[in-house]
């Protein structure tokens, strides 16, 4: 029994060093797999294990209480909903017109924007130091109903520019997302004590391999298109930062709350984009790309929006210290 809370503990530890460094971690691993590519050709075919590891791993995390959390505060909840499936699907299909994107890549834009709030989300809001269970809640509701959302929202943006198959989008989503959350839920209340740890890093894990993995095989095609992938990546991650921070000013909620909305709207399940076109659009092979590209960059835009919170805040507790000590 003590050997086995000493392996929690470790885990717990790894999870916490991996969650504050999450995207140097990328960052390193997808360098290394973009310059020995070779080295990881062997797995490509495991994406969407991973990413069913990933939301099998968030189920875990998930307790009863963080459902208390959608009914208790449903007005952020069900706002930051709405504007993660508006302000991300919108963007992603504008940026495609306006920026004349090819019919992979334009395909890959919106299949990102259409998808759900990532993990990762969660654990940007808490180094920002943001209201977590509400970035918690937001990305509970928003995967369990992306099996209906994402499918709908690609079938009327994407259909421009390639055929998509309604009812076989559903079925991914279904596989790779709702089933494993599901089952990671349903284990977490059985046996929370012994697994409470587990659920922290197998999202990690998986997140750092899914684009390792991806970017290993994409490593060519990133020579010859990574340069415009990279500006429309950049630029819809951060129209979602933006008006999902300005349109949370304008309802009016808590630094705190505010803080986790624009994050939360900015940072996408861009794993499930990957899996998404691969399992779906194996005729477009570039539309994995800005999954791949986008799964880096807002880890780190994340980041630096973390650290430019953090500072605000800061400033202003001094601010407030000080016009304390003047008032005495």
């Amino acid at each position: 029994m003590n050997e086995q809370n000493s392996v929690l503990n470790i885990i717990g530890k790894v999870s916490g060093l991996l969650s504050k460094y999450i995207a140097v971690v990328i960052l390193i691993t997808s360098a290394v797999a973009f310059t020995h590519p070779q080295e990881f050709m062997w797995i490509p075919q495991y994406t969407a294990l991973f990413l069913g590891t990933a939301m099998f791993g968030m189920g875990l995390t998930i307790k009863r209480e963080d459902f208390q959390i959608v009914f208790s505060r449903p007005k952020e909840v069900i706002s930051g909903c709405i504007l993660q499936y508006t302000i991300m699907p919108l963007s992603a299909y504008l940026l495609a017109v306006v920026m004349n994107l090819d019919t992979d890549i334009a395909l890959g834009v919106i299949l990102v924007g259409c998808c759900p709030g990532g993990t990762a989300s969660n654990v940007i809001a808490y180094i920002a130091k943001g209201d977590v269970p509400l970035s918690v809640g937001m990305t509970i509701t928003s995967t369990l109903i992306a099996p209906l959302v994402t499918p709908v929202l690609v079938y009327l943006l994407a259909g421009s520019w390639v055929e998509v198959s309604f009812m076989a989008m559903v079925l991914s989503v279904v596989k790779i997302v709702l089933l494993p959350v599901l089952a990671g839920i349903i284990l977490n209340s059985l046996f929370h004590e012994t697994i409470v740890k587990l659920g922290g890093i197998l999202p990690l894990i998986s997140v750092v391999a899914i684009v390792t993995i991806i970017v290993a095989v994409n490593a060519a095609k990133l020579m010859s298109c990574g340069l415009i992938v990279m500006l429309a990546v950049v630029l819809h991650n951060g129209i979602g930062m933006a008006l999902g921070l300005g349109m949370a000013r304008l309802m009016k909620v808590s630094y705190a709350k505010e803080t986790s909305i624009a994050i939360e709207v900015a940072m996408q399940n861009s794993g499930l984009a990957l899996a998404l076109a691969t399992a779906n659009f194996a005729a477009n092979p570039l539309a994995t790309l800005p999954g791949a590209i986008f799964s880096v960059w807002h880890n780190v835009s994340g980041s630096i929006f973390a650290s430019c919170r953090i500072k605000e805040v800061e400033e202003k507790q001094k601010l407030e210290l000080k016009e304390h000590a003047i008032a005495k």
